[in-house]
This record gives C-alpha cells, structure tokens and sequence, in this order.
C-alpha cells in the first residue's frame, strides 16, 4: 500500500488516484467476478494492450488492490484476484454501473 503521506489529502482525489484510469477500473471489475488468470483479463478487456495490463497489474498489487498466486510449474501460472481491500470497492463500481445505465437511458 502506498504510504499515508503520499496520497493526497481529499478523499475523492484519493479514490481517483487509486482507481482513476478505465484501465484498472475494468480490470477490478472483471476480478469482481472472481480470480482469472492473465490471458483471461486481457481477453475480457478490448484494447488494453499486454504491456499496460502488465503495468496496471503491478501497480495495483503494490497499491494493496490485488494479490497474484504465482504457481511453480512450467509454463508458469499467474492467478490475480482481488484482496478484500479490493473487494471494499464493489459498492463504487456498482454505483458507477449504475449511474450509467442511467445515463444512457436518459438520452435523447
């Protein structure tokens, strides 16, 4: 986790820079769902490219929004899920699918 006095001092820029991009805010959508594996993310998430999903998975782990399972075999297996700090975030995201869909069923 990133230490207290690094993050900022409003809660809302906090969020933000936590969960801030569209690229970690699918990925922890798609982990709501339940642990997958690296291709498994990629594939569920169109356009991200390998190197940022890389990125954004490295970063959220230090970040204390994910965990990996690293599995000794050959070829290697990478299970990422979310912690339960991670999991703190379903009420965000739904209410952000929520009002969403509200948006879309408001327009013209």
């Amino acid at each position: 986790m990133l230490p207290k006095q690094e993050l900022p001092e409003c809660p809302v820029a906090t969020t933000v820079e936590l969960i801030g991009n569209k690229w970690k805010l699918l990925i922890i959508r798609n982990l709501l769902d339940g642990e997958q594996r690296f291709t498994q993310l990629k594939n569920g998430i169109p356009g991200i490219s390998q190197k940022v999903l890389t990125d954004n998975l490295r970063i959220m782990e230090e970040e204390g929004i994910i965990s990996q399972e690293v599995f000794a075999q050959v070829p290697p297996k990478v299970i990422y899920s979310l912690t339960e700090f991670g999991k703190s975030l379903l009420p965000v995201i739904d209410a952000m699918a929520e009002w969403g869909d509200n948006y879309k069923n408001n327009l013209n």
